[in-house]
């Protein structure tokens, strides 16, 4: 019997849902899989990874000390590994490592996540990705079949996003051919690197490059931090874990100190440059905008893993919604389920949706991703910048929807979406980490704007403009776009929006300098609009990629297919219109009498979708192994497994707690 098979009959409401269902439901799957032979390879692998049963713990690891929980995460890591070294690559390949089909099993063994996940997530995809053929041969296949593991060391203590201000060094000795890696401050330590605190035994760190008395910025190296056979941190290297925080408590996040540490010449990555064993320093004309291969690569797949957890949180608070029951509407008759509550639909519909239009967008930006990188592999890097600005928006903008809409579906939990059994906060937290991590959401904005800057003067000159920005040569100098209230009238409204704000962005600063200040100071006091700006951007992308790929993904789908597909990405459009009613007053003609016609609209298109609501999360195909969650199996049966989790408590092994006799009986006596 398949692990994620109910164990118990459906529970009435949820199975009445199911017969409501008017769609084929595996055909939204393929979509959303990318195609049926991508949802029937997901299936295998998730079957090889998970019937076994090997991804189940008896103690639930919210239940357990942060030492036990790295314990069993490491335990579950390398049965895991095991798995995908031993049975899943033959599927997928050694070339999709990164899979998302590995992300998604690899969910089923952890709440919060493996000590391993840096490396594949990073370590591998540097080393592919910044390394000379001569380096990979030597060590991605020890990587691959984890004879080493691997972090990836770039953030400090006192440095983040800033990467140019990073202050670890590595100073080229010609005489010994070794680089000195040093840290000479307590700011310059290494802080944050998944894996690095008590898991990994190599790591990939960027540090200052310094060859023939001369810095020549950050560059990648790659240096055994631990003895292979006893794993004790090497001579002049002080490593650690960082301690508790908000998530990734299972992850060993860590700090890496250097003490004047050699490693040989041949362990800088120097694909794109090099130190010639006399010290003289070699690049790439071009090595600036190549090493954005890694940094761009996490930051593309990080959409889709913003559609992955935002599909897991509204399959949770539907199916629950589905189930609970609350406030009695009319007297003598039964509580209605708490899904019939159009303030319910609002809340949860727009997360089903924005996980399309992630998954989606994700799919398309991937295409972009390999197309310029393919065309960096022959020397072309004009495309960068804009795959750089659009990589930056979208990450910024999907980890902020993505938390803010996770939240939302504990709300609609109630009390019970407070409980870790739900697996809500989990969620929650590992997303709210992405908000931060692989670039600030503001920083991320800010480099897009300077992009968009850059296009709007090209466009305001006549010139053209690249494709994600070609909506300048069309609004630039439109001051107010005419309101259409259809779909494609609220995508141009978005690009009208995003083009009023870089417009205003590029005279706010224009007028600054005229007043006497300099550019920086200029860019900075309009930093502010800058970000607004960006995001619009962003915006306006979303709603556009989301409409088309939609468009062309249905093209030979049923008809009710293709139907609740579309009213999910109108809910989208229409959803965002409304949260920007400001921002299209100013930029549209939109009255006052359109909007209102938008929100009924609106409020319509939630009652339409009510029906579909349990079978459309039912699409995303998440078995109950992958959810974690007390409210969000497939059987419905809620109570019941919130009764299991809580009987599995520690607190609930005894029916007195010894502090009863050791201090509250004392204190009741007055003899405390």
């Amino acid at each position: 019997m398949k692990a994620n098979r109910p164990k118990r009959d459906v529970h009435p409401d949820l199975a009445r849902e199911r017969l409501k269902c008017n769609f084929n439901i595996e055909e939204v799957t393929n979509i959303i899989d990318g195609g049926k032979d991508k949802t029937l390879e997901r299936k295998k692998i998730e079957d090889i990874a998970l019937n076994n049963g090997a991804c189940l713990d008896e103690i639930p690891d919210e239940c357990l000390s942060i030492k036990e929980r790295y314990e069993n995460a490491i335990r579950k890591s390398c049965i895991y590994s095991n798995i995908v070294r031993n049975e899943m690559l033959e599927i997928t390949g050694m070339e999709n490592f990164e899979s998302p089909v590995l992300r998604r099993t690899a969910d089923a063994f952890f709440k919060d996540i493996s000590p391993f996940m840096l490396h594949l997530g990073m370590f591998v995809p540097t080393l592919i990705g910044q390394s000379t053929p001569e380096q990979m041969a030597e060590w991605l296949p020890k990587a691959l079949d984890m004879k080493i593991i691997g972090a990836y060391a770039q953030t400090e203590l006192g440095h983040g996003t800033f990467i140019r201000g990073l202050e670890t060094t590595a100073t080229y000795d010609p005489d010994k051919e070794e680089f000195v890696l040093h840290s000479p401050t307590i700011t310059s330590y290494k802080w944050w690197a998944g894996g690095l605190g008590k898991t990994a035994n190599h790591c990939v760190v960027m540090a200052q490059l310094y060859t023939q008395g001369e810095c020549h910025g950050t560059h990648l190296f790659i240096v055994q931090i631990r003895d292979l056979d006893t794993h004790m941190p090497l001579p002049g290297i002080k490593v650690g874990e960082i301690g508790p925080r908000m998530g990734f408590s299972s992850a060993d996040n860590g700090f890496l100190g250097f003490n004047s540490f050699r490693i040989p010449r041949q362990n800088m990555l120097m694909k794109h440059a090099k130190v010639e064993k006399d010290g003289c320093y070699v690049k790439s004309a071009k090595h600036g905008k190549l090493t954005y291969g890694t940094m761009v690569f996490i930051r593309v797949t990080l959409v889709s893993e913003m559609s992955f957890n935002l599909s897991k949180a509204a399959t949770i608070a539907i199916r629950y919604s589905a189930v609970r029951r609350q406030t009695e509407l009319r007297p003598n008759e039964p509580e209605p389920q708490i899904l019939d509550y159009p303030t319910q639909q609002h809340k949860l519909f727009i997360c089903i949706a924005t996980a399309h239009a992630f998954q989606l967008t994700s799919k398309w930006l991937w295409d972009t991703f390999q197309a310029v990188m393919a065309d960096v592999r022959k020397g072309n890097v004009d495309a960068l910048p804009e795959l750089h600005a659009l990589s930056s928006c979208l990450k910024a903008v999907s980890t902020s929807d993505a938390l803010s809409h996770i939240e939302q579906c504990r709300f609609a939990c109630g009390g019970h979406g407070y409980m870790l059994s739900s697996n809500l906060p989990f969620i929650y937290s590992f997303v709210a980490a992405t908000r931060t991590y692989e670039g600030d959401y503001t920083v991320l904005l800010l480099q897009t704007a300077r992009f968009l800057v850059k296009a709007w003067e090209q466009a305001e000159s006549g010139n053209n403009v690249t494709p994600t920005v070609a909506y300048l040569n069309r609004t630039a100098n439109t001051k107010r776009v005419v309101w259409d209230n259809t779909h494609e009238g609220i995508i141009q409204s978005f690009q009208a929006i995003a083009a009023g704000k870089i417009g205003q962005c590029v005279r706010s600063i224009r007028d600054r300098i005229k007043s006497g200040m300099d550019y920086e100071d200029a860019w900075l006091m309009t930093t502010v609009q800058l970000v607004a700006a960006a995001e619009a951007h962003c915006r306006a992308v979303l709603v556009n990629t989301y409409w088309n790929e939609m468009i062309r993904l249905t093209k030979s789908s049923s008809a009710n297919v293709k139907t609740v597909m579309h009213q999910l990405a109108v809910l989208y459009l229409m959803y965002w219109a409304l949260e920007k009613t400001g921002d299209l007053l100013k930029y549209s003609s939109v009255s006052k009498q359109d909007l209102d016609d938008l929100q009924r609209r609106y409020e319509e298109l939630l009652a339409a979708l009510r029906p579909n609501a349990v079978s459309l999360v039912d699409a995303f195909d998440l078995r109950d192994e992958i959810l974690h969650s007390s409210l969000g199996s497939y059987d419905g049966c809620v109570y019941e497994r919130l009764m299991e989790e809580a009987q599995k408590s520690p607190l609930n092994a005894e029916p007195v707690n010894p502090s009863f006799h050791k201090y509250i009986k004392p204190l009741m006596q007055g003899k405390l």
